[in-house]
């Protein structure tokens, strides 16, 4: 087991939040990109996450959560974006951290080629999707080592970011049960600007406790309501 499967051997609830802080790399053929990341949110596997891609079964889509810890999960969101996990927990059991927001930190300006949409540098991965779009990742990376070429994992092992530096709650546009209290795993780094703004799916209501008031950074990029 090297280094990297060691360290995300662990559930991704556990793993989330030590990622806070961390630096992804992605070097192709136009350079490197480094997004520092501020935002993730950690799922579980079957039966246990009704918000996770594995809570009913493996498949051939989600086939990766359910391999080696370490490796990048990717897959398609609306038919056309490309969404980034990290797997967690050993192999046979499926876990991942979604990398929702992070700032760019290296490559900012092939960053601004691959998102000529942003309106400002904090909005170039604000995002799952732009997180995605910003680093270069194609859904043909699926499966790929942190641990080697294109990427590159600097975290923060063993000086972990203060909790008291880290927000929780709910997870953003997670129908159903999945989206409610009784699952706070998205984690992010309090007031920092590069956060996404925290949006609840329509599904989601009193009963499963997405009618409380959760943690969350708004737009000012200070602690408030949503």
């Amino acid at each position: 087991m090297t280094e990297l499967e060691r360290v995300f051997a662990a559930s991704a609830v556990e793993v989330a939040p030590l990622l806070l802080g961390a630096v992804l790399r992605r070097t192709d053929e136009h350079g490197t990109v480094g997004v520092r990341i501020t935002e993730v949110e950690a799922y579980l596997g079957v039966g246990e996450d009704p918000g996770s891609h594995a809570f009913r079964r493996r498949s051939q889509r989600n086939a990766t959560m359910f391999g080696p810890p370490g490796r990048l999960y990717a897959y398609f969101t609306y038919g056309m974006h490309v969404c980034t996990n990290v797997v967690c927990s050993p192999e046979g059991t499926a876990s991942a951290v979604l990398l929702r927001a992070g700032e760019v930190v290296e490559g900012v300006d092939i960053a601004r080629t691959r998102r000529p949409a942003a309106r400002a540098d904090r909005d170039l991965a604000r995002g799952p999707a732009r997180l995605a779009s910003a680093l270069g990742i194609p859904l043909a990376d699926d499966g790929a080592a942190l641990d080697a070429d294109p990427y590159e994992l600097e975290m923060r092992i063993g000086t972990p970011l203060d909790r008291a530096l880290i927000g929780s709650g709910p997870r953003t546009g997670v129908s159903g049960p999945g989206g409610g209290d009784a699952f706070p795993w998205r984690f992010w780094v309090l007031g920092d600007p590069s956060v996404s703004p925290y949006r609840r799916h329509p599904t989601v209501g009193a009963d499963d406790g997405g009618s409380s008031v959760p943690r969350a950074v708004d737009g000012t990029g200070a602690l408030g309501r949503v």
